[in-house]
């Protein structure tokens, strides 16, 4: 818990794991003055939240599908919350934790209030949710002093669908939420002997065997289904080849029942759930795929280059800037099974490829994505809006 007299700083997720997101940025502010507070939906990961981080955490049901009731008592909760907390600077972040945030700090008179745009999931939905994500967008935008967009695609598209103005909206140093620790954690030098080989012998992989990699929520706006079927005609070539599925799966946009079936019952195919530690599966891949529908920026693949990993993703907005195509990895297009299949072949037949791929992509997150000039950038917004609150 946290008992400092500096100005108090709340972040508000839908969900805890958003929350690992800023791992590094708590200690920062909480080194430069400020008393940290997390609020998201309750479970185990909340609590290590706070263990970790030594900050307080507030539980509140934040779903993430549209549920007006509870909607409307989460945000009687929130509102409560920070009535008594009395924070300077309420920062929300994902579309239903954010607009909530943003819309209770206003009610309770919080001083500063910013909200950050991971991404905008409208871009793949249709009909009435289309209309309700466009609203709820553009509605956090309007009651925020100034928005963070995590991309250069997602300020972009955020001004010209008209939710914020181009004057509000700011990306901080070269964009991601965090940037990537690539010199403590993500740092194949860093690994101890055998982590390679150990995790490959509890997840049944043979020494020698060329893994595909995927870590990430096991949902359909992922790809999964597409990735699936590249995997199904490279699986026939190459009796050598695994795939390793790193990330939980969710009910929210769940993938077609004869899609997840057919993999789970490929031996070749190793499902590890959830993981609070994905380096040493990072170790055991050869490649990492993103097959991704859409993205805000994905953290995921400059996590993988900085280990030294070729990356395949599709060429959608956040994953172009995130991949520099045919330098860093390879980008193809979404929903596009055959391409990616081919882009898989290429790197599998081309280990130099993949070597010198991995090379150039781990030393562009060192040169480009450092986490503390997100940091220092964040710092010095929330210094310039309390100066003035």
């Amino acid at each position: 818990m946290t008992s400092s007299k500096g100005p108090i700083l709340v972040h508000v997720t839908t969900v805890p794991e958003t929350l690992g997101f800023f791992r590094g940025q708590i200690s920062y502010m909480k080194g430069r003055g400020f008393e940290v507070h997390a609020v998201s939906s309750p479970g185990k990961l909340l609590e290590e939240v706070a263990t970790r981080e030594a900050i307080s955490v507030h539980a509140v049901d934040l779903p993430r599908r549209i549920t007006p009731f509870l909607d409307l008592l989460s945000l009687l909760k929130l509102y409560q919350l920070f009535t008594v907390l009395k924070p300077n600077i309420v920062h929300g972040h994902t579309p239903k934790g954010g607009l909530l945030a943003v819309i209770a700090a206003r009610l309770a008179s919080v001083p500063v209030v910013f909200y950050t745009i991971h991404g905008l999931p409208f871009t793949t939905a249709k009909g009435m949710k289309r209309y309700l994500l466009c609203w709820t967008e553009k509605l956090a935008c309007l009651l925020a002093d100034r928005v963070f967009a995590v991309s250069r695609a997602n300020k972009r598209d955020a001004v010209a669908q008209g939710f914020c103005h181009k004057n509000k909206i700011h990306l901080l140093a070269a964009g991601s939420c965090n940037g990537v620790d690539s010199e403590a954690r993500f740092n194949p030098e860093k690994l101890a002997p055998g982590v390679r080989d150990a995790l490959r012998n509890s997840c049944h992989i043979p020494a020698d065997a060329l893994v595909l990699g995927y870590i990430g929520r096991i949902v359909q706006d992922k790809g999964i289904a597409t990735l699936a079927e590249a995997w199904q005609y490279l699986r026939q070539q190459d009796t050598d080849l695994y795939l390793l599925m790193v990330g939980p799966e969710e009910p929210q946009d769940p993938l077609p029942t004869a899609v997840l079936t057919r993999l789970k019952a490929d031996p070749r195919v190793i499902f590890s759930g959830g993981v609070g530690n994905p380096i040493p599966f990072y170790s055991a891949m050869d490649i990492l795929i993103l097959p991704t529908y859409r993205e805000g920026f994905p953290i995921v693949p400059l996590e993988a280059a900085a280990m030294q990993l070729s990356v395949i993703a599709t060429n959608v907005d956040g994953c172009s800037e995130a991949v520099q195509d045919g330098i860093t990895g390879l980008l193809v297009p979404p929903r596009d099974p055959q391409a990616l299949g081919a882009a898989m072949e290429r790197l599998i037949l081309d280990p130099e490829l993949r070597r010198q791929m991995g090379r150039a992509g781990r030393q562009r997150v060192l040169q480009e994505f450092r986490p503390e000039a997100i940091w220092e950038a964040l710092y010095e917004n929330y210094m310039e809006f309390l100066k003035i609150s």
